[in-house]
């Protein structure tokens, strides 16, 4: 029997989570073009160091690296902001900003999955993913 969850987006930010709450420095997960987007916003915005993509057996995982081993993870607290349930549109005038910009918001436009600061500057608006601090 196989888990699939309704929300894998909201998976991939519990699993990161959990892995900062128990001070481990990589996560697998299993691979999707969107986890993958939000990885590498999360890698560029330096909230965790890497993100690899392992092709073992049939199935794609990412493994995302958050902290060297020995160090701490940088992010504080990452959260989920639109849902399936209810999901949550801005404009690009609307795009909030993260503890006086200490944080990133990471959005999905018609351009693709992009920070909350480069959907500002390309005058975009969409989906709120999550925010991250």
């Amino acid at each position: 029997m196989s888990i699939v969850s309704t929300d894998p987006i909201a998976d991939m930010l519990t699993r990161i989570r959990n892995a900062i709450a128990v001070n481990k420095y990589e996560v697998y997960l299993p691979h999707s073009n969107a986890k993958e987007a939000v990885a590498k916003i999360l890698v560029e915005a330096e909230f965790i160091n890497g993100v690899d993509i392992d092709k073992s057996d049939d199935k794609k995982t990412l493994r995302l690296t958050l902290a060297q081993e020995g160090q701490n993870a940088r992010i504080t607290e990452i959260v989920r902001l639109s849902r399936p349930g209810r999901r949550t549109y801005v404009k690009s005038k609307e795009i909030p900003v993260v503890k006086r910009g200490r944080g990133i918001v990471i959005i999905s436009t018609s351009k693709g999955i992009m920070s909350g600061n480069e959907a500002k500057k390309s005058q975009i608006g969409g989906e709120l993913i999550c925010k991250v601090y």
